[in-house]
């Protein structure tokens, strides 16, 4: 692979760090998305999760035209819109208005599971059939034909149209398993692996969708990512202190820990882990890419050539603004991003 040719993105949570207020949080995202455009970024995405106490990314469609309105170059997007919590339609209006105002900078990344746990599911959907059951691959089919105008002539909603002109963002599938991988395939959709959540199936999953890839509508050839959650710093040392809040964050929620803040620098660097907590740690080792700008450098060019992509999606988990900038700006002179 051209060195070269490796583009970088961004993934935000939209996370409350340091007990900040809800404003700060997104102000600091917003900032971020301005810094990453500047510095020559391809994409900035925020995720869609609902009841989480310390995560503001309820609606990534909202958040996107704000910080779309902000930015020049960088395209913006979904990471992703969970699907079954919306009407296919409204998703087709919301996504299609988004690009009318941004033409050819608007990405929709669609997942399939609920981001939240099922009665939040519930309040979402004010259904208890759309929660028990699966109708996913119908909600798909509607969601794409909007955007293709493509409906089959039995279909009820083949008069209906999402916008006054057909305005297509950019559609990929997210994925953590085959199931994202296949919908992504047999679709002809971008496809963006989620390494971070199942960093095991991450080489598997890329090369079934390449070698699976049906030419569609929206894309004629594959287009996969990898995400992950990466943090550079000056030196080896400097960027393991730094990543130590995002480990002990995973580490909490891979054993039931959900309802404690974000924790601290200090917090996280005085932390004491227990045998299992310390077992868990090791096992998710895999989820980051920690390290000095040139050992990150290394192994992020290495990962995109095992897996075949072009483009790495990092998770934003930096509890500090400074260092945050400053480890983007590192990747952005490492990768070239500007040139």
């Amino acid at each position: 692979m051209d060195n070269h040719k490796l583009k970088l993105s961004i993934l935000d949570l939209a996370t409350i760090y340091n007990h900040e207020s809800a404003s700060e949080t997104l102000h600091n995202s917003v900032k971020l998305a301005q810094h990453a455009d500047r510095l020559g970024y391809t994409r900035y995405w925020f995720a869609e999760h609902h009841n989480a106490e310390f995560q503001m990314s309820t609606s990534p469609d909202v958040l996107g035209a704000h910080v779309a309105a902000v930015t020049e170059n960088i395209r913006i997007g979904s990471g992703g819109i969970m699907l079954p919590n919306h009407s296919p339609l409204k998703v087709a209006e919301n996504f299609s208005l988004l690009e009318a105002l941004n033409p050819k900078r608007i990405d929709l990344g669609i997942g399939r599971a609920p981001g939240t746990d099922g009665l939040t599911a519930l309040a979402l959907r004010r259904s208890r059939e759309s929660v028990t059951g699966y109708d996913f691959p119908e909600q798909l089919d509607e969601l794409l034909s909007y955007f293709s105008g493509n409906f089959s002539p039995e279909h009820p909603f083949k008069n209906i149209r999402a916008s006054a002109e057909q305005l297509i963002p950019d559609i990929y599938m997210l994925g953590s398993s085959d199931g994202g991988m296949r919908f992504a395939s047999e679709n002809g959709l971008g496809f963006v692996f989620a390494a971070h959540i199942a960093p095991h199936l991450a080489m598997q999953m890329l090369k079934a969708y390449r070698d699976n890839f049906k030419p569609s509508y929206f894309l004629q050839k594959p287009k996969s990512a990898l995400a992950i959650i990466v943090i550079a710093a000056e030196t080896d040392e400097e960027a393991a202190y730094l990543a130590a809040p995002a480990e002990l964050q995973w580490v909490r929620w891979g054993t039931g820990q959900f309802t404690l803040a974000p924790p601290t620098l200090e917090e996280a660097d005085n932390y004491v882990y227990t045998p299992q907590e310390e077992q868990v740690r090791q096992e998710n080792r895999g989820r980051f890419v920690i390290g000095s700008v040139e050992n990150v450098e290394k192994k992020l060019r290495a990962l995109a050539e095992q897996a075949k992509v072009d483009e790495i999606m990092i998770l934003n988990m930096l509890t500090e603004e400074k260092t945050r900038h400053r480890s983007f700006e590192l990747l952005a002179d490492a990768f070239e991003l500007k040139t």
